[in-house]
Formats: structure tokens, sequence, C-alpha cells
């Protein structure tokens, strides 16, 4: 019911993937535990969610919180995000989520980083004018990496006008682990958000 098969077409409309009427849809890329994912699908009805995690501890976890507390309004995919991106029509998404992903922190493995030129260019393809990439990260490298590849791609504008823009977290944040794991070990997480042109 709830993973997605990429060897069908997708439909021209993605709100048509869920059982629920939804208004618009978000992807989140490696969702992990699932602790936000669940709190936005929980809490926000109206929007569908799309959620990817390759790993399956993350993806087990998932379906055992929506085999005990089902939502309509939820679609995974448990294979590469790549994949599902390029499965997808043009402008049909109204954001992406990319949170605490790998920050690969060995310069010689920066390349393996999921925000490249390659993958904002699929992020550019899939969200919808006006659509919202959203990105954080406790890690100043990967930080600073994503600002300056969302600049130079052009596809992309940051929204923040000052500092606490970014040292503040979304709008109904619930936090994660991996942001919990971060603030005790000392590193500050930034919340960064770009608008597609």
């Amino acid at each position: 019911m709830y993973r997605l098969d990429l060897t069908t077409a997708p439909p021209a409309d993605l709100r048509r993937l869920f059982p629920a009427e939804v208004s618009a849809v978000r992807l989140e890329i490696g969702f992990g535990g699932g602790e936000h994912l669940l709190h936005r699908a929980t809490d926000t009805p109206s929007t569908g969610f799309i959620g990817v995690e390759p790993f399956v501890n993350g993806m087990a976890k998932m379906m055992v919180a929506v085999a005990e507390t089902p939502l309509a309004n939820l679609r995974v995919y448990d294979e590469d995000a790549t994949r599902l991106l390029d499965w997808l029509p043009a402008a049909c998404l109204d954001g992406i989520d990319l949170l605490y992903p790998d920050p690969w922190p060995k310069k010689k493995h920066w390349k393996r980083r999921f925000v490249s030129p390659v993958n904002l260019g699929r992020f550019a393809r899939v969200l919808k004018p006006g659509g919202e990439f959203r990105f954080a990260s406790d890690i100043d490298t990967y930080v600073n990496w994503t600002l300056q590849h969302c600049k130079a791609h052009g596809a992309f504008a940051w929204q923040a006008r000052e500092s606490a823009d970014w040292h503040t977290p979304y709008e109904g944040w619930p936090g994660t682990r991996y942001e919990a794991k971060a603030i005790r070990e000392g590193r500050r997480p930034a919340y960064l958000t770009f608008k597609r042109l």
C-alpha cells in the first residue's frame, strides 16, 4: 500500500498517488528513523509526503509506525533516491527535504555528497516554480558546500536575510535524533531554505 512502484508510469498529477485528498506533495530524502516525516505527515494531513530511505532499519521502523497509525497521505520508496527523482514528472513537487544527510566528512569522499550539480538539476526539474528545497546539517563544510552549489546552479534562491534565519529550526520542527546528537556534541545545526526560481 505504501511503497511506490517505479515500474509503472507516474501519474501526471502526483496527488493521485495518495488515498487521501491532498493539495500539495513533498519529498523527504533519507528519512532515517522517520521522526520528522511521521510528525509532518500526521500534523499536515492535507499534504502528501513521499519518503525515501534505502536502509532496512529505518524503513522497518517507519512500517511499524504506520501499521499502528495508518497515514493515507504517505508513500515510501526503499531504494536509491535518484531513481525516484528520475521517475517523477517535471514540476510536480512543492518541496524537497534533505535533513542531516551523510556528510562524507573526508575531502576525498565529498564527491559522494547528495548535494551535487547533477542532483540539484534533478531537484530543479521536479520542483514547481516557487517550491522549496530545505537542507539541514550540523557539519559546517557541508552547509557551505550546499550554499556554494545552490548558488552556482542558478535555479535556487537562498531565503535567509539574517543569521538567525539559518539557525532557527523550520516551523513545526519536531527535531531529530541526529540533531539531538549534534547539539549534545556541541555542533550548531543550520537550516537552509532555497526557493526554486
